[in-house]
Order: structure tokens, then sequence, then C-alpha cells
């Protein structure tokens, strides 16, 4: 089983563990729920990834200002990840230069793995809501939510 987590408490990483790819199908029936307070973590046997993102606030703004499921399409989600988490591992790897307590561990997200829609999404989502929350710009211009 692959291991994604995005832990969100002004830092953010994700792990993985395995190298194994997957097809969408098994995306759909991912189970995406509020875990605790403002934890959100997408976990399902037949998916090879989970991700757990914390950060107060997230949950709520994710469920009263994102965009819905589907909105935007994969590839969309897919591209746009690409560049965030690209900056995000720059600034992460110049502390002197960026705030450590907001850029604390890299995120190991690889362009070549399909992680499914409902991983995008929340990834996705978390960045949008990171740059507003916190006045970043992690690439291109921020969408306001």
């Amino acid at each position: 089983m692959r291991t994604l987590f995005l832990f969100i408490f002004l830092l953010a990483g994700i792990t993985s563990c395995t190298t194994k790819s997957f097809d969408d199908s098994a995306n759909k029936i991912a189970n995406s729920k509020v875990v605790k307070g403002d934890t959100i973590k997408i976990a399902n046997k037949d998916i090879e990834y989970d991700v757990t993102i914390i950060d107060a606030g997230f949950a709520s703004w994710l469920n009263s200002r994102a965009f819905p499921r589907n909105f935007y399409s994969l590839n969309y989600l897919e591209t746009r990840n690409i560049r965030y988490v690209q900056e995000w591992n720059n600034r992460v790897l110049q502390p002197q230069r960026y705030d450590r307590n907001l850029y604390e561990m890299q995120i190991n997200y690889e362009a070549g793995i399909r992680y499914g829609y409902e991983v995008n999404y929340l990834i996705y989502n978390y960045m949008i809501y990171f740059q507003n929350t916190y006045n970043q710009q992690l690439f291109g211009r921020v969408p306001p939510r």
C-alpha cells in the first residue's frame, strides 16, 4: 500500500512508501471525511494513497468555499499540483529566505504517478487555502476564495 500524508499545521509533507500505480476507478470509492476537529483523511484499502490534512480552518474552508468536486478536470489539478509542490519544495530548501514554520517538510509528489481525483482535489484545495490564509504565492495568480 502506498501512503501519502499531508500534515499541515503550519507544516506540510507527503510521505510515500512503495511504488505502484492504480487506476482512477479505485478513487471513486474513496472515503473523504472529517476525522477529528479540522483533520481530513482519505483512506480506503483499495486505494494506494492516504492523505491526511491537519490545519485549523481547512475543513470548514473546504466545505464552504472550495469549488465542488469535478469542477476541475483531473489534468488541471495534476498540472497545478506539480507546480505548487515544486515551488513548495524550493521554499523548504531555502529556510533562510522563507518562513521555516510554513515550509518545514518537502512534499513527495511525482508527476508520473496517478494519485486519483480525490487526492489531487484535496492537495490542490489545500494549496489554495494555504496561499490565501498565509498570504503566500506559490505559482501564478492565486484564486481568491
